[in-house]
């Protein structure tokens, strides 16, 4: 209630802060059509029933979307930071446009590749990498956390709706069709959302702040190179990996999880995953907001770690209730969520906002490699194994232990002595 009324103060005293909620909107929008990805274990079982794809190679596309989609942010985060974000996320819905549409004319394995994997992830790294900076240069950074939760959360969000009219696609129009009209539902309304994105004018300051914090925000500001020499950005890389990766693991392939106990009602635990991946971002952002970036951080991470080793019992039973699976798989999906609001977050907090955009591309790459790396892992354990998911679990439940002791080991870099 409280961040409800100080945004109603923010549209009174800040007639600026009027663009910066349509510009935050617009990029809420941009990331629920481009949130396709984290349905993709619910075409992955067509594809497996209809394309005769070697199993080991059902995850490459996604993998590989991942990864292309986390290191096009760099290149997307530049022409972000120098063309501005509208023709930015234009390029993006093109892109996502017609991999889709590529994709929706073969079954081709190489084919899908490159269509989803490189395309369809260039077209998702350059309108995501437009959505979140533009709507954070239009409010002060105390309200940081709370924007970048909020822009992100339409990512997250996404698959409450793509999960179920991905099923009813497939069920009707089978895979192609549903690629087909993804492919041309996401060019209208990424590329129409994109003209409703700006960045404030020079000298703009969010909420009526003083010409002292101005001044402070600039002194805060590091190019990619100056980053990229702190030891902060290091940990802040591997700790973004481990969170992100262990997530993905998990949502890459939920629905075969939940398979065993739901049958045809599994995409439900798709769609409530991404309920709590939407919360999480919120929720974590603002918490982030009162207490801190680092405590957050911590919290989040201990308690992933809990419910990796929670679902091992919960995914490896064929008699597990169907709500305890959807309860897990929406609290895995809250605590996956809270990484994307809170590592674009410490970036902005860290290194300022004059290269944002390329310096959270290239904090954001943590997020592909460990999605690339750990979903491939998970797929060959679950196929070594016989389909159980116990060892990937493990896995997982180590690796975040591990970063949640790292985040005491996280400070902000010392600020240069005056000249």
């Amino acid at each position: 209630m409280a961040d409800v009324t100080a945004a109603q103060t923010d549209l009174t005293q800040d007639p600026g802060a009027i663009r910066g909620w349509v510009v935050t909107f617009a990029g809420t929008g941009i990331n629920l059509a481009l949130g396709i990805l984290y349905a993709w274990s619910v075409f992955k079982a067509a594809i497996a029933k209809d394309f005769g794809w070697d199993p080991a190679k059902l995850n490459d596309p996604y993998a590989l979307c991942c990864l292309v989609f986390a290191f096009a942010m760099i290149l997307a985060g530049r022409c972000q930071d120098k063309l501005g974000p509208r023709v930015t996320a234009f390029i993006g819905g093109l892109l996502v446009g017609v991999g889709l549409l590529w994709v929706s004319t073969t079954t081709s394995y190489g084919t899908w590749v490159i269509g989803f994997g490189v395309l369809v992830g260039m077209g998702i790294g350059f309108g995501y990498s437009s959505a979140t900076p533009p709507a954070l240069k239009w409010f002060p950074p105390s309200k940081t956390g709370m924007i970048a939760g909020l822009v992100v959360a339409g990512f997250g969000l996404a698959s409450v709706y793509i999960a179920p009219l991905s099923d009813y696609l497939l069920r009707h129009y089978n895979v192609s069709g549903a690629m087909r009209f993804y492919g041309v539902a996401f060019v209208v309304v990424v590329c129409g959302l994109s003209l409703l994105l700006r960045n404030p004018p020079a000298g703009y300051v969010a909420g009526g702040a003083s010409a002292k914090k101005k001044a402070s925000a600039a002194v805060a500001a590091a190019s990619p190179s100056e980053m990229l020499r702190t030891r902060t950005f290091y940990l802040l890389w591997l700790m973004y990996f481990i969170g992100s990766g262990a997530g993905l693991m998990v949502i890459s392939s939920v629905s075969g999880m939940a398979k065993k106990s739901m049958g045809a009602s599994a995409f439900v635990a798709v769609a409530v995953l991404a309920i709590g991946n939407a919360a999480g971002r919120i929720v974590a952002g603002i918490l982030s907001d009162k207490i801190g970036r680092r405590w957050t951080l911590l919290i989040v991470l201990l308690i992933q770690a809990v419910l990796m080793f929670v679902a091992i019992p919960v995914t490896g039973s064929q008699t597990t209730p169907a709500v305890v699976i959807v309860l897990v798989a929406t609290f895995i999906g809250f605590n996956y969520g809270a990484n994307l609001s809170l590592f674009p977050s410490f970036t902005k907090d860290l290194w300022g906002l004059k290269s944002f955009g390329m310096n959270y591309g290239i904090v954001f790459t943590a997020w592909g490699v460990g999605g690339f790396v750990l979903s491939r892992v998970q797929q060959m354990l679950t196929a070594r194994s016989g389909g159980s998911y116990t060892s990937s679990f493990i896995t997982a439940g180590v690796l975040l232990l591990i970063g949640a002791m790292m985040t005491f080991l996280l400070k902000p870099p010392q600020p240069k002595p005056a000249a």
